[in-house]
């Protein structure tokens, strides 16, 4: 007979199936008692249940016998997930789904019918075996600190060094991409560019000024065709989101970023977060339809007017405008963004917007988001800057934005001046929050306007 003083899976998967039926009663010879007194398996079934619903309660029960009322908590939550385990297992509906029942082998094994039943493997034993080893509460966590403090050592060391092969492979495969100011990349964009600058008929002035770059944002198959070459995919999903009226924008600077001849490796992330895909469209589509929210973040039920939304105890977002200059597929907020056409926040809901801030002195900082910000003018956008501003309670304005990014031309100097006039550090901070996707955005443009945000004092 077989020694079990001590449950080891390493020797319990070479046991035979004879004692590992032995020790499987040994660990649960309740539920082997229960069992055998059950004459089919419908009140195996609930007796069973039965069983387990009330050893659950026992752990966690403020009158437990004397025997659980000193189990460590470890252990009693392993007993919890091991209860819940075993009664997932043997629910009918399970079984259904598996086309087998456990709930029948324990029974069978339970009524000492001989043979076991080739259905029953050692590893079926092992696993009941170490659930109801569990279920009990019998891994004395407490009694074993000393080994599972060696045994957790011995695994964060194995975890650190499967995450050394990780990083090495995450840093080989991230410095395989084409950055946005390598070489090959600052051609293929100045080639790009001057066949945009060539079709407005416009100068290398035209381009570094963010009002032309507004002007010329690219929503439609055919002037975006003229530029780059697109794939299958590509121009069957722009062709659904123009029949099906969902707005596309990108602007002249981050087309740039394409592959002129198609898509590789290097630009599959760019194309793939301005260009909405067949099935995007068709979700839309089938949402606005079926009068579907797209609302997933919940900010309908955290707005407590227009244009606010607060989800934090001292954090409110502020809205002035509904649309950006450029539309990423991804964004959160693609089921009230607009096409620059249709954009547009009226000037009574920015300003009852600021006054909701200013009766809540609990707010200490504001976060100007959209659509983009940035999207407005220099003086609209000062307006509502200084506004916030000068509310008392107000510590820190962020300002949400991917111009940075898809527009880098709209940090002028003027712009960056206008920002770092209310930025007094450590008294109310004026922040630019963006966010990179891919190493390819970050071009020589986007990195001389970080630099000029940079010595202006302001924090990105």
């Amino acid at each position: 007979m077989a020694n079990f003083s001590q449950i080891s899976l390493k020797e319990l998967i070479h046991h035979s199936v004879d004692d590992l039926r032995e020790r499987l009663w040994n660990e649960a010879p309740d539920v082997r008692a229960l069992l055998k007194g059950c004459p089919d398996l419908y009140s195996a079934r609930e007796r069973l249940f039965s069983y387990l619903n009330d050893l659950e309660r026992s752990y966690f029960n403020i009158l437990s016998d004397e025997a659980y009322k000193d189990m460590h908590i470890i252990d009693r939550n392993n007993a919890k997930e091991c209860i819940r385990i075993l009664k997932n297992i043997i629910r009918s509906e399970n079984e259904q789904l598996t086309g087998f029942s456990a709930l029948k082998g324990l029974h069978d094994l339970a009524r000492e019918r001989s043979p076991v039943p080739p259905e029953i493997s050692p590893g079926f034993l092992t696993e009941f075996i170490f659930l109801f080893h569990g279920a009990h509460g019998k891994f004395a966590i407490e009694g074993q600190a000393e080994h599972l403090d060696h045994q957790m050592k011995d695994l964060a060391k194995v975890r650190s060094e499967k995450l050394d092969h990780y990083a090495a492979l995450m840093t080989t495969r991230m410095e395989g991409f084409r950055k946005g100011d390598d070489p090959d990349q600052v051609a293929n964009a100045a080639a790009i560019r001057y066949k945009i600058l060539k079709h407005y008929k416009a100068t290398e002035s035209d381009w570094h000024d963010y009002l032309w770059q507004m002007k010329h944002i690219i929503s439609d198959l055919n002037t975006l065709e003229r530029f780059v070459q697109l794939n299958e995919e590509e121009v069957a999903g722009i062709r659904a989101a123009e029949k099906l009226g969902i707005p596309f924008q990108i602007t002249p600077h981050y087309l740039t970023m394409f592959n002129a001849g198609g898509m590789t490796r290097h630009d599959r992330v760019v194309r793939a977060q301005v260009i909405p895909g067949l099935t995007y469209c068709e979700n839309i589509s089938r949402n606005r339809s079926e009068c579907i929210d797209m609302d997933f973040m919940g900010e309908k039920s955290t707005s407590p007017i227009e244009g606010i939304t607060r989800r934090y105890p001292h954090i409110v977002i502020l809205k002035p405008f509904d649309s950006c200059p450029q539309i990423c597929v991804y964004c959160q907020r693609n089921w009230e963004i607009k096409g620059m056409d249709e954009a547009g926040v009226t000037s009574s809901v920015v300003r009852k917007a600021i006054e909701w801030i200013t009766a809540h002195p609990t707010i200490r900082e504001v976060l100007i988001t959209g659509g983009d910000p940035l999207t407005l003018t220099d003086r609209y956008f000062g307006t509502i800057l200084a506004k916030v501003a000068a509310i008392p309670h107000i510590e820190r304005i962020r300002i949400g934005t991917r111009t940075l990014v898809t527009m880098p031309q709209r940090f002028t100097q003027n712009l960056i001046d206008l920002l770092a006039g209310f930025h007094i550090f450590g008294k109310r901070e004026v922040c630019i929050v963006t966010h990179f996707e891919s190493p390819m955005e970050i071009t020589p443009e986007t990195l001389e306007a970080i630099e000029r945000i940079l010595k202006a004092g302001m924090i990105i």
